[in-house]
């Protein structure tokens, strides 16, 4: 560890034992395996004003975009405050978030985002291959006291938005699809199959393309909800739905809280992450229910120098969550240059997710670890592997031959101090799989009281030194290790793995 690391670490755990002010949110603090820093409540100006005052109609065909722009003008006039959406739906293009505000969603209320995609392109100059920059349909940056709250919904319509894969959907669905017009192109991945994209959508539908080619424009899909650099934001009981890409995208926040917000969109959802923050400090996701196209809850830390510069991802508290189908149920990558600093994972239930905890990176992303922590967690019904820590991420760069480079220099994934305690997993194809880097393997790995039955497969490791399994119980017997290749220092329950039975 640098000297800069330790002194950093020295300066949150100080602040942590210091006097804080209890919160609502101080229980569940309690009891951690490692000093986390606390989240503070978000406090917004004690100021109202209603959608209706501005002029918007609830009946989801009217255009409420200049009724969204002028209430959020006069709020920010009076210095903030919190803007009801009251039952109804809303139709609007994207949204702008100022500072001191709250977005207030009564349980009846949608905020229904237009399908109409130029309203979200940037007026910038076009990228080389032709595209551009699509705003998100609910933004904000450099802001300070922020909330999304209630119990409504937002939907950002993202079918009109997504390439959609044959080999994921039915046929009766696959057929809807074509009906909607639209463009077919072979999946390089499955030669019998193919991928849809929204490009040249039927003209009653009313959508136009906003770039010459397919591939451009499915560049260009935007997130839902995207704030950055910002402090003090609260995401509370609302309903994501169908985002044109990730839902909820955080990014290099200082105090964040997602409490009880439930996120859903189709399995087949191309990048359909549920929240994916980036470079955060301080923040809590509990009491969320997510069922998504790619990655539930999913930590991220930047590429390259521009992950370091922005700082790790550091004290989360992530507990009493719930996902369903996913890629992931807890995700760390692919890009974590930043580094991951005290995280903890607790009371959580992953069922029906392609791996359970999932940590994913490639040479030029990777960063470092420190006090990761995951338990009391439950898993069922992983249709892939349970525990995965791989460095060799299929996204990485053209050309890049993970298993075979030793360049210490290349931003490479350090998977290292990881506690898995008190986790159950009914289910899976494969218990663990570990793959590590010739030159860097994953280490300092703890398994303890992890109990694995109904799996296919034992523990596969490649590159891998200090990984200690403790009190745990993995399917099939009598040897759980059913492959590894250049280990070091493995022990599963006191034993070699030669000789563990």
């Amino acid at each position: 560890m640098t000297m800069k690391r330790i002194i950093l670490s020295l300066m949150a755990v100080l602040a942590v034992v210091g006097l804080q002010a209890q919160t609502k949110y101080s229980h569940y603090y309690q009891d951690l395996p490692c000093a986390v820093e606390e989240v503070q409540e978000v406090v917004i100006p004690d100021y109202t004003v209603t959608l209706t005052d501005f002029g918007a109609v609830g009946d989801g065909e009217t255009d409420c975009s200049e009724a969204f722009n002028a209430a959020l003008k006069h709020l920010k006039k009076q210095g903030g405050g919190h803007l009801i959406v009251p039952n109804g739906k809303w139709l609007t293009g994207p949204i702008k978030l100022i500072s001191n505000f709250d977005l207030h969603l009564e349980p009846q209320a949608t905020i229904l985002f237009s399908t109409n995609k130029e309203l979200y392109v940037q007026p910038s100059d076009s990228l080389r291959d032709g595209s551009k920059k699509c705003y998100a349909l609910v933004r904000g940056s450099k802001l300070e006291n922020v909330s999304i709250t209630g119990y409504g919904t937002l939907d950002g319509q993202g079918f009109y938005w997504r390439p959609v894969k044959q080999k994921k959907v039915s046929e009766d669905q696959w057929n809807e699809f074509l009906e909607m017009g639209g463009v077919t192109r072979p999946d390089g991945n499955s030669k019998n199959w193919k991928i849809w994209y929204p490009f040249n959508l039927k003209k009653n539908l009313n959508i136009p393309n906003i770039a010459s080619d397919p591939i451009i424009q499915e560049k260009m899909r935007p997130h839902l909800v995207n704030i950055t650099d910002s402090k003090n934001v609260l995401i509370e009981h609302v309903h994501l739905l169908n985002s044109p890409k990730f839902h909820l995208v955080p990014t290099r926040v200082q105090n964040l809280i997602i409490d009880g917000v439930n996120i859903r969109c189709p399995h087949w959802a191309q990048n359909g992450d549920a929240m994916d923050p980036g470079n955060v400090q301080v923040a809590l996701i509990v009491n969320c229910n997510i069922s998504c196209g790619d990655d539930g809850i999913c930590m991220k830390g930047g590429v390259g120098q521009k992950g370091v510069d922005a700082g790790p991802q550091r004290d989360f508290l992530i507990c009493n969550d719930t996902v369903y189908r996913a890629h992931g149920g807890f995700v760390i990558g692919s890009e974590f240059s930043g580094g991951m600093q005290r995280l903890v994972v607790k009371d959580c239930r992953f069922e029906g997710t392609d791996i359970g905890c999932r940590f994913k990176s490639a040479p030029g992303r990777g960063g470092w670890c420190e006090d990761i922590y995951c338990y009391n967690i439950i898993m069922k019904d992983i249709l892939e592997s349970a525990f995965l820590i791989s460095s060799g991420y299929a996204d990485k760069g053209a050309g890049v031959s993970a298993t075979d480079s030793d360049d210490k220099n290349a931003f490479f994934p350090d998977w290292s101090n990881i506690t898995f305690r008190n986790i159950t997993c009914i289910g899976s194809k494969q218990a663990v799989e570990i793959q590590g880097l010739k030159g860097k393997p994953v280490h300092n790995i703890l398994f303890d009281q992890v109990t694995i039955i109904g799996n296919k497969g034992g523990i596969k490791m490649e590159y891998a030194e200090d990984i200690n399994f403790v009190n745990c119980m993995i399917n099939p017997k009598p040897m759980p290790i059913t492959d590894y290749k250049k280990i070091k220092n493995v022990r599963y329950n006191g034993q070699d793995p030669d000789a563990a039975d």
